[in-house]
Parts: structure tokens; sequence; C-alpha cells
């Protein structure tokens, strides 16, 4: 929950905007005197925004920072608002509080400026502690090392796709320099300033009685996971059969370890090679092994999981144990983020494009997009670009690298399920990444909002590039969308070589249309300096207006054109 505090009548008025922003079932905005809004607002709510005088909030926030139950990993982060909603500033917590990510999300809410002071986001450095990763250790001298341009060592970068990280952290580095440890082993202290990320790689099999305790389920899991020099902090996941689905137990273990539980069928279980195969397993579910089998599976499906801690019991006094696990290491995956830059306009990237960019250490993709977004990449990622033409290339090479453990991002105009580069990528990913998508907005929802309303009612989007799709394809396509009265946007509608096409998908159209009176929108370049747009109709269309940057988007027979505007209706009753 977001506490919302203001002193105010304006300040009141902002906060009710911020709130319907944000969304009202996750806002609070309080009431009374400010400083009691303040104390109760800090107890009750993960996140504060003041809009206040920094001054002022930071005087009410000492006495709570001061007291002992003040804790920097769990105090809330706290952002102010200036009076004339110019600035948004991270005041505290602005990592593990959350208060510069908060900070944007106001800004960008209240058409405002974020301000993040933290050395790291000023600096374009990661904060070791913004990686998703559990960390621990002197982050603050390490930190430091990193911000100077001090050798830092890293320990175990090939355990965990991590972002492009400044030229001064390398393995090479002095045994005695500050010290990253990436990895999922208990390390003891040293001299050395060290911060450790604890990498998710460890899964547990468990096989469990029915009826067995949660508290003898989790100990046996800490006891098997530190007596063999692993941090119970790379946990990723529990594992066991699906016949033990809804045992109370382990369900329960799983919540407190706040890790999600895999199960299998005995058949899958049956199926993986263990070294301490069982009689009581195979006689009562059907698989020989229950603990060590849904680790292994669990960890990965390939095959190439490793076995860290063979099964073991746990050892209840006076009875007999009810509990058994498993450890094995998840193998090395590497990342590959599928990230759609919207149609070129940088208010129109989204924040989690904004994220996986910076998240990434090898960016791939066509020259041209990569200048559109160089100034997000972090100082030291290493960039794959290639010009028009290759993006088969682009694909595999984006594949590869990912195979290769690194966290990539296959970067494509628009949103790149949309003739774009999440689908040869695709075809070439396997099993032994991880994909993530991230959706953009396309080049037709942008000319929509151009033109006005003409994706109202239904509307199928065609390629008239025969590069990679016969003629005859496109041609049955075009006639069965204008037979079934749908609107139609043309990407790639005309170039030098290829201005026939064109029109004679309008000929096929015309054919089920009052030309005269079916709206046409166009729009070239969408959301760039160089952007037009004109609604005019299918008879009164010229083709020449049009060229590879132009989206064109033809109405059905319902579709009009109103004060300038495209409109297809959405046929609602009320409107007859």
């Amino acid at each position: 929950m977001i506490g919302l505090i203001a002193a105010t009548a304006a300040g009141r008025r902002a906060a009710t905007e911020l709130a319907e922003a944000l969304g009202p079932d996750d806002c609070r905005l309080y009431q009374g005197p400010v400083g009691e809004s303040v104390r109760t607002a800090f107890a009750e709510c993960t996140q504060l925004v003041c809009f206040l005088a920094t001054g002022a909030t930071v005087r009410l926030l000492a006495p709570l920072l001061a007291a002992e139950s003040s804790d920097k990993h769990t105090d809330p982060g706290v952002v102010c608002v200036d009076e004339s909603r110019r600035f948004a500033v991270a005041l505290l917590g602005g990592h593990e509080g959350g208060a510069n990510e908060l900070a944007a999300r106001v800004a960008a809410a209240l058409d405002a400026r974020p301000v993040i002071t933290t050395a790291t986001d000023a600096t374009a450095v990661p904060g070791l502690d913004t990686l998703g990763l559990p960390v621990s250790g002197d982050l603050a001298a390490v930190s430091r090392a990193l911000l100077d341009g001090d050798p830092v060592r890293l320990v175990g970068a090939e355990l965990f796709p991590l972002p492009a990280l400044p030229a001064n952290v390398t393995p090479d580095a002095p045994a005695d320099a500050p010290t990253i440890v990436v990895g999922d082993s208990l390390v003891p202290e040293g001299d050395v300033p060290t911060v450790r990320l604890f990498t998710p790689s460890l899964v547990v099999g468990v096989g469990a009685s029915k009826g067995a305790p949660a508290e003898e389920i989790l100990g046996l899991v800490h006891a098997a996971l530190t007596d063999a020099g692993l941090d119970p902090r790379s946990l990723h996941s529990l594992a066991s059969a699906d016949a033990k689905a809804e045992e109370p137990g382990l369900l329960a273990a799983a919540a407190e370890l706040g890790v999600p539980v895999r199960f299998f069928t005995a058949d899958e279980l049956a199926t993986v090679a263990v070294p301490n195969p069982s009689d009581a397993p195979l006689a009562a579910l059907g698989t020989p092994s229950v603990a060590e089998a849904a680790a292994l599976l669990a960890a990965d499906a390939a095959g190439t999981a490793e076995l860290l801690v063979p099964k073991r019991k746990s050892a209840p006094e006076g009875r007999a144990a009810m509990a058994t696990v498993a450890v094995a290491r998840r193998a090395v995956r590497g990342r590959l983020a599928i990230v759609g830059l919207g149609p070129g306009a940088r208010d129109l990237l989204t924040d989690r494009a904004r994220t996986e960019l910076r998240r990434a250490s090898v960016v791939v993709g066509l020259d041209q997009y990569v200048d559109q977004i160089r100034d997000l990449l972090r100082p030291g990622v290493r960039i794959e670009a290639t010009g028009l033409g290759a993006e088969e290339e682009r694909a595999r090479s984006a594949v590869r690298l990912a195979q290769q453990g690194l966290a990539v991002a296959l970067i494509g105009s628009g949103d790149a399920g949309v003739y774009a580069m999440a689908s040869p990528a695709l075809a070439e990913a396997g099993a032994d990444i991880d994909v993530v998508g991230v959706p953009g907005v396309t080049a037709a929802m942008a000319a929509a909002s151009l033109l006005g309303a003409p994706l109202g009612h239904d509307h199928v989007s065609i390629s008239l590039s025969d590069l990679h799709t016969p003629w005859e394809v496109i041609e049955r396509r075009v006639r069965a969308a204008a037979e079934a009265d749908l609107v139609v946007t043309f990407y790639n509608p005309r170039s030098r070589a290829r201005d026939w096409q064109l029109p004679k998908a309008l000929a096929i159209l015309a054919e089920h249309r009052d030309a005269p009176a079916t709206p046409v929108g166009i729009a070239r370049s969408v959301s760039r300096p160089d952007e037009w747009h004109r609604v005019t109709t299918l008879a009164a269309l010229d083709p020449a207006e049009v060229d590879m940057f132009t989206v064109v988007t033809v109405g059905n027979t319902a579709s009009r054109e109103v004060a300038g505007r495209f409109v297809t209706p959405r046929g609602y009753r009320w409107q007859a």
C-alpha cells in the first residue's frame, strides 16, 4: 500500500490525481495532522508519497528512523513532491524501499521530473541490490569501489546472466580487491570487503508421508543445504510427486520458504535415473524415487542438472521419519529478452522495456533501432548491430549469446511479436534458455490513435511484402478480409521495387465496399519528427503517397469520417 500525505489543498488535489493514476486500491490518502499521518503511514504502508517540502519530511521522519524498530532493509520507500508538482524526489529507501522506481512512476503520473540521487543510478552503474538476486555483505564498500573505478574482483560471473558491469569489475582483479561473489555456496567471512549475490540455482526434491509436519520438512531442507555448504538464499523451488500436491505440510513449508513447488507424475519421475532408488515409493506411488528424481527433473528436464545432495531422511525423536529430501543444482541458463521499442517516440517506450535494456549485458538489433536507445544502455554493454535484411542472423546471434549464459536483449520496433524479431528468435530458441517477452506499442495502434478510432471493431493486419509470403497467399488473405467486412491495416504497403501490390489490394477491397464512402487512414513515420497523417477515402487514395514507413488502414462498411476523424463504430445498441 502506498500512503499519500498532503498538507495543503493543492497537495490533496495532486494526491487524489496520483491515486487515480497508480490505482485507488493501491493507495491510501491520510487525513488529519501531517505529523500523525506520517507516523501512521510509516508503520502501515510499504511506500509513502509526501506532498511536502523535503526538509519538513526529513524532520518528520527523523524520529522514526532513530527508533530501534527502524531498518533500512524494511523501512518504506519515501518520495517527496513539491507544491507546484515539478519534482518527485526519492528521499528514503531508493533501492530496497523502491523509492527510485516510485519517483519515476509519480513523475510520469504528475508530469513532473524524477529526482534520484543514489550514486549508482546517477552514474548508470548497476546497483548490486537491484539485480533481482538476494544480496548480503559489505554493500557500501564494494559499491564505493565500483563508483570510484577501483579494481573489483568478480567471482562466479558464469553462474548467472548479469547485466553489463563497469570495466573495473573483472575476474582478474587482485585477490585483496573488494569482491563480488556470485553463486549458491556458503562462504566464510574474510578480510576483504565482499558482496554475495545468491543465484536461484538450488532445487530441493521432497518426499513426504501423509501428514508430515511443515516443521519437519523445513528443518530437513535447511539441514541438507547448510551441511552441504549451500546457502538457503539460493533456493529456487521445491519439487515432489503430484500425489503430494495437496499435502498441507509441504505447501506450508514452501510458503514459509517463499518458493513455488513443482509436481510431477509418477511416470515422469520414473524416467529419471537416480543413484538411490527405493522399493517403498515404487510400491506406494509407482516410481522408485521421489526426492532425487523430482529434484533432478525440476532442476533441468534435459538431464544436465547436478545432484548435490543425495536423498536424506529427517530424524525426529521418538518416531519414524516422515520426510526425505535431495538437492540438485539447476543448469546455468542464459536470458533472452525480446523487447518491443514501440513506434519510435521515447515516451511510447514502456517502463518494462527500459528495465530490460538496462538488465542486458548484450543488445542485438537493427543498427537504426540500436541508435534510438543507445543512451539508455549501461556503460560496458556489448552491442551487436546489423543492417536491414539480416533478421535471421540477428535472431540466431541473440539465441547463441543467451545459450552462452548471457543476459541478451533482442530489440525491434513496435511490438517484437508483430512482423518483427520474436518469431525468428523463438523458432531458434530451445528450452535451455529463459525467454522474456516485452510488449511494445505497434505501428497500427500508434497510427490508429492519430487517425481517430479506426480499429473500434473487428480488424486484421496484413503485410503486403512478398519477400516472405507469396503474393498468391497475400491476395487470398486480402480477399477473405474484404468478404468478411473487416477493417484492414496494411503493413509494408509499398516500396520502390513493389509499387503494384497496394493498388491491387485496394481494388480487391473496393469490390466489397463503397469506395467513395469508405474512409482510409494514412500515417507515416508515426511518433517521429517527420510524422504526418490524413484521412481520405478508398476512391481518393493516391498510392504514390505511401511508402515503407507508412501504415494504411481501410475501413469496413460501417466505418465513417466524423469531424475529420476515422471512426469504426463498436456497434453499441445505445448508439443506434
